[in-house]
């Protein structure tokens, strides 16, 4: 099985998709799986999955539940469930999760914060105490 197809199957069902050749500016805001194969510049909030595919190039700030990256990525990223980053994925920030997996032959520029109460606090609440 392919790392996409494995991708997908491990996430529920994907709500959007912002294809290859598709900008988007501004603050991506959804409920459920999100795939992003093409340019974003702004920042996401979810407390559910983004799926960064291979020719995605994101410039944002990033807070999800979960994060699946194989495309390239600058910006600080928080996650309060879990980030993959796999071996196509160029990332360049500051990540903070409470669960991280790097496969080998990724590229991670940054610093990692690994926090297990991350789990107990929500991405509203956490994006609440940053605007205040």
């Amino acid at each position: 099985m392919s790392k996409e197809k494995n991708e997908q199957s491990e996430s529920k069902e994907i709500k959007a998709f912002l294809g290859e050749g598709t900008e988007f500016k501004g603050t991506l805001s959804f409920e459920g799986t999100v795939r992003i194969d093409g340019m974003l510049e702004g920042e996401v909030v979810t407390s559910d999955t983004l799926i960064v595919g291979e020719k995605a190039r994101i410039n944002a700030e990033i807070h999800v539940g979960t994060l699946i990256a194989l495309g390239k990525i600058t910006g600080n990223i928080s996650a309060s469930k879990k980030i993959k980053i796999h071996s196509s994925c160029e990332l360049n920030g500051n990540i903070k999760t409470p669960s991280l997996f790097i496969e080998e032959g990724a590229i991670f520029e940054g610093s990692c914060e690994m926090d297990k109460e991350m789990l107990n606090v929500s991405i509203a609440e956490e994006v609440q105490l940053k605007n205040s």
